[in-house]
């Protein structure tokens, strides 16, 4: 008897352990909802899982929670009544302490005000500036549309270098952009989300940046193994050419 009293007492302080106080508190209002249910979201292990939920009904205010290791991209999920699922989700940097989101019901996610950590402000700063990046890319794409509907070819070779070189602009704005936030997860973040398929030095640079709590964190540690493969398989592409080289030889 005293050993099975002794095992519960074991097994109750493991579960107590392993269940972490929460550090996260997402909270807001959503204007114009009368029915649903919200969902806090997160990427683990290449799939999107609910990490706590709440039902709204009739009162249009929520509050999720959860414990984070590491400051990480997380999710706002709106299921709605009607099972519309378009503008549902409302992406946000997530970091210890409070996120607000206030929003309306049409506007889910279009229309979303979000106050929280430093990674999110500066979230918000690199899109804004990458939003111009993209108005460029829609104006190059028209031009391409109304060249090719001319058959002018000389047009469309002009528009294909004008194009290069803005994809190198956004590649170099958000590589300086990584380089200046060093002290922020957004670095990593950016390096893996947005230019993961530039040069190898580039992402190298951000990644030797970056401040020594930043490396530890769950972005820098994935930007560290995301290289480790990428200079594995700069080796065997190199060993493939070499070798098709020495046989065409």
């Amino acid at each position: 008897m005293k050993k099975l009293a002794l095992l519960l007492v074991v097994l109750i302080s493991i579960t107590a352990c392993s269940e972490k106080e929460s550090n996260l508190v997402v909270s807001g209002e959503i204007k114009g909802l009368k029915k649903g249910t919200l969902y806090l979201q997160k990427i683990k292990d290449t799939t999107l899982v609910n990490v706590d939920s709440v039902v709204v009904n009739g009162d249009p205010t929520f509050s999720l929670e959860t414990y984070l290791e590491s400051p990480q991209i997380m999710y706002l999920y709106l299921e709605k009544v009607d099972n519309n699922r378009y503008d549902d989700r409302i992406e946000f940097f997530a970091d210890e302490g409070q996120v607000t989101i206030t929003t309306k019901l049409d506007k889910f996610e279009t229309g979303a005000n979000i106050v929280g950590s430093v990674n999110q402000e500066k979230l918000m700063e690199y899109r804004k500036m990458i939003s111009r990046f993209n108005d460029q890319n829609l104006d190059l794409i028209k031009e391409s549309f109304e060249a090719e509907k001319a058959q002018d070819e000389e047009k469309l070779l002009e528009i294909d270098k004008k194009y290069d070189r803005l994809l190198k602009r956004k590649y170099l704005y958000t590589v300086n952009f990584a380089i200046n936030n060093k002290e922020h997860e957004i670095a990593p973040y950016l390096a893996l989300s947005e230019v993961f398929d530039a040069n190898i030095k580039y992402l190298d640079t951000i990644y030797t940046s970056l401040a020594p709590k930043v490396r530890k964190s769950k972005y820098g540690q994935e930007l560290k193994d995301y290289l480790k493969e990428r200079r594995k398989l700069e080796k065997i592409e190199k060993k493939v050419e070499e070798q098709t080289a020495s046989e065409n030889s």
